[in-house]
């Protein structure tokens, strides 16, 4: 059977294959390397947009669709009958729970108003300081998947405490429901957002959920940019009474005419949580093992149910 993968980087890392799987490599779907039939196995490019699924179309023999992000709003709802969608869940535990902690003390301790001090050579202290702290702080985690985890471990050390949130609530592991936001948000001090774009989460972040937040609360958003209402955004943001941490924004690139890049209280970053040097090697540790899974006719791992 045939294999297409997105990066020569990869066949390096997938480990041993049983001797019947080829493995071909596809960095643009305009260059194949081979006839499309006998593909039964593709991994497409990573953040790939809606241009990429058009190959789906093409591959008449495909069954499994195993991606190297986490989340599947893409790709959910394309799949031909009989193809599998798998995500990438728990590739970018790491990379991400790292940027999570990293905006957050960011915003926290005021880097960046230091860095843009130190674009103008002028000594700040007395401007800034003192700032903020994580210490003592409330934090809720809003996805408490695989990341929402990493994030909590990263976090415990620095005497924080911890409310997690999920789309179903599981009492015995101290996880509340979604609709408990209401009465869980005024007591955040640092709300992060991880959770899937799915139709239930598409506009979650919106004027409510904002305004639910206490003076000087931080919001994280490393999820999807279409999970905040970006207008709601703009105008609590604009008010300077919480400040914000966004790895995504709706649309994405932002425009550069756009008024978050000029908020003082607003870190941006260009959706860069898991474009990390470590991200090939644990994608493709995962493809490996999709690949020798399915050939022995095996259960798959990480298949998206529900686009999740």
């Amino acid at each position: 059977m045939k294999v297409w993968i997105p990066h020569e980087a990869g066949l390096a890392l997938l480990g041993e294959l049983p001797p019947e799987v080829t493995v071909e490599v596809v960095e643009h779907p305009e260059k194949l390397p081979s006839e499309v039939a006998g593909v039964r196995f593709w991994v497409p490019p990573f953040l790939a947009g809606s241009d990429a699924g058009a190959l789906l179309k093409e591959l008449p023999d495909l069954a499994v669709v195993q991606l190297l992000s986490a989340g599947a709003d893409t790709w959910v709802g394309r799949m031909p009958d009989g193809v599998t969608l798998c995500d990438a869940r728990g590739v970018h535990d790491p990379s991400t729970a790292e940027w999570v902690v990293t905006a957050i003390l960011a915003q926290l301790r005021a880097f960046p108003a230091f860095a843009r001090a130190q674009a103008r050579r002028e000594w700040a202290f007395g401007a800034v300081a003192p700032t903020d702290e994580l210490t003592g702080k409330r934090v809720l985690i809003v996805g408490a998947g695989s990341i929402g985890g990493a994030v909590r471990d990263r976090l415990a050390p620095f005497d924080v405490s911890f409310t997690l949130v999920a789309r179903t609530a599981r009492p015995e592991q101290g996880v509340h429901g979604v609709e408990e936001l209401p009465r869980l948000l005024p007591e955040a001090d640092v709300v992060v957002v991880l959770v899937p774009l799915t139709e239930q989460t598409r506009g979650l972040i919106d004027a409510a959920f904002l305004a639910a937040m206490p003076d000087g609360a931080l919001l994280v958003n490393a999820a999807r940019g279409p999970v905040a209402r970006t207008e709601a955004l703009v105008a609590e943001l604009g008010t300077g009474r919480i400040s914000a941490a966004l790895d995504v924004t709706d649309p994405e690139p932002l425009p550069a005419d756009h008024p978050l890049w000029d908020m003082p209280n607003v870190l941006l970053t260009p959706h860069v949580a898991g474009s990390v040097r470590g991200l090939l090697p644990r994608a493709y540790r995962l493809v490996g093992d999709q690949v020798r899974r399915f050939a022995a006719g095996q259960p798959l791992i990480n298949a998206v149910v529900d686009g999740y």
